[in-house]
């Protein structure tokens, strides 16, 4: 019997963002597995729960059992489902796949099912401070290939973007947009304003379109940064501009208000990259309220739930756009990967480029060419860690500044 002996936890900044790498040892001599559990705003929290609570859950434990373990991981602090403890599980979820393959000299997609296409679709984040930029980052975005490209302007929601009638006067709009002015004093904070954005919005697709054309398929994410009826407003007025998703249109508090804005626009919507539950997405998906689903597959317990979730989505015509942030380990990233190969209704993958030193640090990392990825078939995930060269890159633990969004007046808001 393949049995558990240690759990490591790895926290290494190769790109500049920190990661949290699980390292499952076995009994067996070299046969190891690798999960991510990066939860960049409170990695340390995550190191304990694993280091003080997951490690001697999981010592001694049979390895191949990965659906028992899941199950009696999930339950075991009795409250479940928080964003500390799942990244821990998926972690060792994720370990246990990679171990699996590499006892079956299979990589993970194989024992998921096999091959369901031969390359995974990406899309690229492609910003600018006005229309004129971002413009300019989609057409060198779709020259390397890319054929899906979420579009922002001024970050999310116009985010540190003090005087929105500069991006109003750069679509020749500024009559429409005029900046609220702040109260005398200002809560440190990054400011933005929704109004404001959610107008320049529609006429920020309109300039894309007009200039690029309809050859590209366009996402764009609202984060959360309006209330409900402004998303209904924005997502009715991009109809014309055909994107292929509107993301996170409203808040997971707010997703109730789902049932109206379906009712009422033909915009395909994703949410979810912020659920913690895989049951978040049961009513969204069986009734039909959304189209693709935005897991952060390390916050929903790792490869086992995703992949039950996955195939729920496939019966209802909703698709699949994993979340794949800077704040992901290469671990995370092949894992996502893994699933979108073995299943047929991967819409498709959200890719950050990564640097020289997570490539130097993550051994293993798919191939990019021409706006798809390439995994290698090596046994397990495929992909390793450098223990050494991890050290070189410490941590840095801090809390982030962008999550501290405000409005014009200074009241606190969603990042």
């Amino acid at each position: 019997m393949v049995t558990v002996t240690n759990v490591k936890t790895i926290l290494t900044a190769p790109g500049g963002i920190d990661l949290v790498v699980v390292k499952v040892e076995t009994n067996q001599d070299g046969l190891y597995g690798l999960g991510c559990a990066t939860f960049t705003q409170r990695i340390f929290a995550v190191k304990a729960a694993i280091d003080d609570y997951i490690r001697p859950f999981l010592i001694g434990k049979d390895a191949e059992r990965i659906e028992d373990i899941w199950q009696s991981a999930v339950v075991s602090g009795y409250w479940r489902n928080g964003p500390v403890m799942n990244n821990a599980v998926s972690a060792i979820d994720m370990a246990l796949w990679d171990i699996k393959g590499k006892m079956a000299n299979m990589p993970v997609y194989q024992l998921l099912g096999g091959k369901c296409r031969d390359g995974i679709p990406l899309y690229r984040h492609c910003d600018g401070a006005d229309a004129v930029e971002a413009e300019d980052n989609i057409l060198a975005a779709m020259e390397e290939g890319y054929q899906y490209v979420r579009c922002q302007m001024g970050m999310y929601g116009g985010a540190g973007t003090d005087d929105l009638k500069l991006i109003a006067t750069q679509l020749n709009r500024a009559k429409d947009i005029r900046p609220k002015r702040s109260p005398r004093s200002r809560t440190p904070g990054i400011y933005f304003d929704p109004d404001a954005y959610a107008r320049s919005i529609p006429q920020f697709f309109d300039h894309l379109r007009n200039k690029i054309g309809f050859d590209v398929e366009f996402i764009h994410d609202v984060h959360e940064r309006v209330q409900p009826v402004a998303a209904l407003q924005m997502a009715k007025s991009l109809e014309p501009y055909r994107l292929f998703y509107l993301e996170d249109p409203v808040a997971p508090e707010q997703v109730d208000f789902l049932n109206v804005m379906r009712s009422q626009t033909s915009t395909p919507i994703a949410i979810g990259e912020l659920f913690v539950h895989v049951a978040e997405y049961k009513r969204l998906i069986t009734e039909h309220l959304i189209d693709f689903i935005r897991c952060h597959i390390s916050m929903i317990g790792g490869i086992t739930p995703a992949k039950k979730l996955a195939t729920l989505a496939e019966f209802h015509g909703v698709r699949t756009a994993w979340h794949g942030p800077g704040d992901i380990s290469p671990v995370g990233v092949a894992a996502n990967m893994h699933i979108d190969l073995s299943i047929t209704n991967l819409g498709v993958q959200e890719y950050t480029p990564m640097n020289d030193a997570l490539r130097e640090v993550f051994p293993g990392c798919p191939e990019i060419d021409n706006g798809y990825a390439y995994l290698n078939d090596a046994p397990g995930l495929g992909i390793d860690i450098d223990e050494e060269k991890a050290k070189k890159y410490p941590v840095e633990g801090g809390l982030p500044s962008w999550t501290n969004a405000r409005l014009p007046d200074g009241t606190a808001a969603r990042p």
